[in-house]
């Protein structure tokens, strides 16, 4: 005759546990790794980083806004329409604006030939020459094998925001039919170095605003 065993409520509370914790544990081994990327700035030789110290133009970035639906860790793909995709085991190493951030000040201070660049928000206090905004209103791979970056931005004068300079652009790569995401990030990189060297080339043919003290003199 089979003895029927009871549990009290503390052991059925931890059995319960147990169980869950054993279900947790089987669909973490049978889940793919993630994979993290970042976004990569344009390779500097030694003679490019040497002539970085220093320079002559002084510029500030930031703000620079993202769409709420690129806010999120998972790398965002365009299928077609109005429909994203995200796919949980790719993901970006950080938050995509801060590396985006990362990468432009690193590209424009190549492009300018000068390491007199400050990210904002910054507690570094430093006389500046220009300062640039920017709205990203795309950033991601999309179904037409393209990788595409729109952005809307301005140069202002640092000292009286007033708006010397004000673009909207659009950048796009091709991409193979299929392409991986590290290939997709890798062509997002070259959008943005792009879009860095419009930028630096805005900042040359402008002239210096005059600073405020000197201007009122």
């Amino acid at each position: 005759m089979m003895q029927r065993l009871q549990y009290g409520p503390r052991a059925a509370a931890l059995l319960l546990v147990l169980m869950q914790l054993l279900i947790q544990l089987s669909g973490c081994a049978s889940s793919p790794p993630s994979t993290f990327y970042t976004l990569t700035a344009v390779t500097a030789d030694r003679a490019e980083i040497a002539s970085l110290r220093g320079g002559q133009l002084a510029v500030g970035l930031g703000p620079v806004s993202f769409p709420r639906f690129l806010d999120r860790p998972q790398v965002v793909q365009r299928a077609g329409g109005n429909q994203l995709t995200l796919d949980e085991f790719n993901r970006w190493g950080g938050s995509l604006d801060d590396d985006f951030l990362r990468v432009f000040s690193e590209n424009l201070g190549r492009e300018l030939r000068t390491s007199r660049i400050v990210v904002f928000p910054s507690e570094l206090r430093l006389p500046l020459d220009f300062r640039v905004l920017a709205e990203i209103i795309a950033f991601e791979a999309g179904p037409a094998d393209q990788a595409m970056l729109k952005v809307r931005w301005a140069v202002l004068n640092p000292s009286t925001e007033e708006v010397l300079r004000m673009r909207e652009d659009v950048y796009r790569q091709p991409l193979p039919a299929e392409a991986s995401i590290a290939q997709q990030v890798v062509a997002l990189s070259t959008a943005l170095a792009e879009f860095s060297q419009d930028v630096a080339r805005e900042l040359q043919s402008l002239p210096r605003p005059q600073p405020l003290s000197a201007s009122t003199d």
